[in-house]
């Protein structure tokens, strides 16, 4: 036993009566105790151990192909009131969520090991931290969240006799489908992953402390927990400024977070910082501006579709202490899924451990296989990540995945005015596989899955929060995908991207005009730095001033189309909704009109 903290005691000492694991074994952090988990998992099978060249201190972990992914159709927000959760969550009753633990939870853990993590979102110490205690009995849960967050105990020492930290219980049962079950239960600070072995779902740090209790806490002490990355702009005098981004899946926020800038501003001395890929905590301090931190210690990354080309960041950050799911393992002891080359190996197994062949069109790796992998590992990671203060946010950004809708950028009018802009955040489907292509499905902020609350009351605390800061940073919205009647991307992307991120920069600064639209201000084309961009949106049709002032245009037909759809989701929050919003959206709408 790590401590003497009585309520720590306590909760380890019920979880343990629940479940009758066969013993307990509190995690100290070290190395020790750490490699000899790992060398647990792999007489098990849990694990496999990787080329340890190549991959030095790599491993991999197969998980049951029934549960590959996040659940959402089973994660429940459980309030005394259904108000409380919103009509954006599925809510279940505390009282029902407790019988639903004990029901599935006990006994289930007979002749197994209960380990019990203790953790810090954040650095240990820092005032924006939060501390929690995750008992689970997966060795595999265990080794990532000793990469995704700090535990040991350190954590228990600075928690101290402090009975304020997050309840946590997870367990594999037999990963019935069925009765699997994510749960919150916000008033109590508790959460429950049942019959999961996916990451997402069970590493509880995550989505399920660091967003949906995380909003809640935010909610009720005056801060923001947000579905953001963090990335700093360093220009060639040395000077760093901050920006916080929402971007809904498959828009690119990862590559956005780890950019690297084009050659000619990497010449001029321009660098991109990485503080965090995905989650922020964003408290105003005494100065009133918004200061951010990245609760995690790691990445936990969608491996296809990154490579060298797309994020050689990402990708170098896996080099080493990374656990890999769901990927495909090679002959040599080393990994691949799809995007990371054309070089597929054959004569090897897929993610589900069966005999694969490229040739037959079938996927080597799932479609969601990750990496868990060490921030400290990212060639670009800021000094200032870990830095217990936070760091000091100018702007922040929304974005999508639009065909014409939105332009490739623009401003809010003010802080109500980008809570707006943040409110009617969408995207637009992309593949058959996910339904219909060019679905417009709204995602507030990039929370909806993850608001452990009343949306309209997550809107009205962004209103509040903001009104309340003197300096608050300046909120923008990004659109990387329009494409022209072909289908054809209008925009570079990537590292092209660098090139808006210093336009919102220079606004932030005052340092260039914009003209003031139906929508928020856009952009002078001429404002844009295109030195050195060679982009041909198909072959014999460069990149040029024409085509970027083409998509720095309103176009009032599409918008309007749009509003039907806000109209539709506002309707769905309905009465929490908050009037400034309807207003918002009223003024827009008759702008159009005109």
């Amino acid at each position: 036993m790590l401590t003497k903290n009585q309520a720590v005691i306590d909760f380890v000492n019920e979880s343990a009566a629940l479940c009758c694991p066969d013993q307990v074994v509190w995690i100290d952090g070290s190395e020790e105790q750490l490699e000899q988990l790992r060398q647990e998992a792999i007489a098990t099978g849990e694990i496999i151990k990787l080329n340890q060249e190549k991959l030095p201190n790599c491993y991999y972990h197969r998980s049951d192909v029934n549960d590959v992914a996040r659940v959402e159709a089973r994660t429940f927000i459980c309030t005394d009131d259904p108000y409380d959760a919103g009509p954006t969550n599925n809510w279940m009753s505390p009282e029902d969520a407790y019988k639903v633990r004990d029901e599935v939870l006990g006994g289930s853990m007979k002749g197994r090991t209960m380990y019990v993590i203790p953790y810090s979102m954040g650095p240990v110490g820092s005032p924006f931290s939060k501390i929690g205690i995750e008992m689970t009995d997966s060795i595999y849960v265990v080794l990532n969240m000793a990469i995704m967050t700090r535990v040991g105990k350190e954590v228990l020492d600075c928690l101290g006799d402090d009975a304020d930290f997050i309840h946590g219980l997870h367990g594999k049962c037999d990963l019935d489908p069925e009765k699997r079950y994510i749960i919150q239960i916000p008033k109590d600070n508790v959460i429950l992953s049942i019959n999961s072995g996916y990451g997402g779902n069970l590493l509880q740090g995550k989505k399920c402390f660091a967003l949906r209790i995380a909003s809640c806490l935010g909610r009720e002490e005056g801060w923001l927990a947000e579905h953001m990355l963090i990335l700093g702009v360093e220009s060639p005098d040395g000077q760093v400024r901050y920006i916080a981004g929402a971007f809904p899946s498959a828009c690119g926020k990862t590559n956005l977070a780890m950019l690297i800038p084009p050659e000619i501003y990497r010449d001029k001395g321009y660098k991109i910082w990485t503080v965090g890929d995905d989650i922020a905590w964003i408290r105003v301090k005494e100065d009133g501006r918004f200061y951010a931190v990245n609760p995690e210690a790691g990445f936990f990354g969608v491996a296809p579709g990154t490579n060298a080309k797309s994020n050689p960041n990402a990708l170098a950050s896996t080099q080493e202490g990374t656990i890999f799911t769901n990927v495909v393992v090679k002959e040599d002891g080393t990994v691949w899924w799809e995007g990371l080359d054309k070089n597929p190996p054959t004569g090897v197994c897929n993610w589900k451990g069966e005999p694969w062949d490229p040739a037959d069109g079938s996927k080597g790796a799932h479609p969601n296989s990750r990496f868990t992998a060490p921030a400290r590992n990212c060639p670009c990671i800021s000094p200032e990540w870990e830095n217990p203060e936070g760091v000091p946010l100018s702007a922040i950004i929304f974005g999508g995945r639009r065909r014409k809708t939105a332009p490739l950028v623009y401003q809010s009018r003010d802080w109500q005015h980008g809570v707006f802009v943040g409110s009617i955040m969408a995207s637009e489907t992309t593949a058959a596989a996910t339904g219909a292509v060019g679905v417009v499905r709204r995602d507030p902020m990039a929370m909806l899955p993850f608001c452990g609350y009343n949306m309209g009351d997550y809107f009205a605390h962004w209103l509040k929060v903001g009104k309340g800061a003197a300096n608050p940073p300046k909120i923008f919205n990004v659109n990387w995908f329009r494409l022209d009647d072909e289908g054809h991307f209008l925009w570079p992307g990537f590292g092209d991207n660098f090139r808006v991120l210093e336009w919102i920069l220079k606004r932030c600064e005052g340092e260039v005009g914009a003209r003031e639209t139906e929508i928020g201000f856009l952009p002078y084309a001429e404002d844009i730095d295109m030195e050195g961009l060679n982009y041909q949106v198909c072959e014999g049709q460069p990149f040029t001033r024409d085509t970027l002032a083409s998509i720095l245009q309103v176009e009032p037909e599409y918008w309007l189309e749009d509003i039907a759809g806000i109209h539709q989701f506002y309707d769905k929050i309905g009465a929490s909704m908050p009037q400034e919003l309807l207003d918002e959206l009223a003024a827009m709408e008759e702008r159009l009109k005109k």
